[in-house]
């Protein structure tokens, strides 16, 4: 008698372990679905002559009827937004806002009763991460993006992930410094990312080409061997130009100074002496005196001593 009683629970057990698997299994799978902020989301699901579309907080927001009639203002804030196409017959949602994330049911009541289940996440598209010179001698950067649902912020050398930051505060805005390589500058590039868009931003050109002061220790050498070396071109120039003024003036001094140099600017002329004729007639017959008509020079000399 006790093993009949024992037997006859183990079989209760046992069917009820099937209803309940059988329960379980026939509950509808939720399907995880994506939204953009402003857009327009398509249920996935459709209902062409009865059903209704619910949604975990309100219940049921829109309700078909037979001979396509519909009503989908039963709950405020999906009023004007939220709409039945009795062609296709979708439920759409409009105008989509961050607060319309939940779980909605599309249940058909066509032929029998079916129902499908959706986890809509509605994100914003995400703004260009900003990319600013922190300290230019360092080449530091500082990239940031206003946060938002499931945003990442992150820092890329090539195909490297070199840091990546998040935060569940959407209220914040999300930076992470790096220090630049400059000699790979161009290969590196900011990111931004949600499950629904992705933006990217690269180094600015400032963080090197406007710091002068920025070059590396082979740089420097160059520089200050270049800059020796004009100083002592300057400096040989310098003394070579002095020492060829200062010849050229001992040259002129010394030429100034010599007898030869008096001699050539001193001209002497050749005097004659003689005694003067008492007339001019005895002045003709005198050859001195003729020589002197036909030389004038002579002329001068002669009646300047006279």
């Amino acid at each position: 008698m006790l093993f009949s009683q024992r037997k006859k629970l183990k079989v209760t057990l046992l069917h009820l372990f099937v209803l309940c698997s059988a329960q379980h299994s026939a509950q509808p799978e939720t399907r995880q679905v994506k939204g953009i902020v402003g857009t327009v989301f398509y249920f996935p699901e459709r209902v062409l002559n009865s059903g209704n579309l619910l949604n975990q907080h309100f219940g049921s927001i829109a309700q078909v009827h037979p001979v396509k009639k519909s009503n989908t203002n039963l709950e405020k804030r999906f009023q004007n937004r939220l709409h039945w196409n009795n062609v296709t017959g979708f439920f759409t949602l409009s105008d989509l806002q961050i607060d319309d994330s939940g779980v909605y049911t599309v249940e058909n009541t066509d032929e029998g009763k079916t129902t499908h289940t959706f986890q809509l996440t509605v994100y914003y598209v995400l703004s260009k991460p900003q990319v600013t010179v922190h300290d230019k001698i360092s080449c530091s950067a500082v990239c940031s993006v206003e946060n938002g649902r499931e945003v990442t912020l992150s820092w890329y050398k090539g195909g490297e992930i070199l840091n990546q930051t998040s935060s569940p505060d959407h209220n914040i805005t999300l930076s992470i410094p790096l220090k630049v390589d400059e000699q790979n500058r161009d290969s590196y590039r900011c990111e931004a990312a949600n499950p629904v868009s992705k933006e990217t931003a690269v180094v600015p050109h400032s963080c090197i080409e406007s710091d002068p002061s920025k070059m590396t220790d082979g740089d420097e050498r160059t520089q200050d061997c270049l800059i020796i070396a004009v100083i002592c071109v300057l400096v040989a120039s310098g003394l070579v130009g002095l020492t060829i003024y200062l010849k050229k003036r001992r040259n002129g001094h010394s030429r100034a100074d010599s007898p030869e140099r008096k001699q050539d600017d001193v001209q002497y002329a050749e005097i004659t002496h003689i005694k003067p004729a008492e007339n001019q007639e005895e002045r003709r017959g005198i050859p001195e005196l003729e020589s002197l008509r036909d030389n004038p020079d002579l002329t001068l000399v002669y009646y300047t001593l006279q």
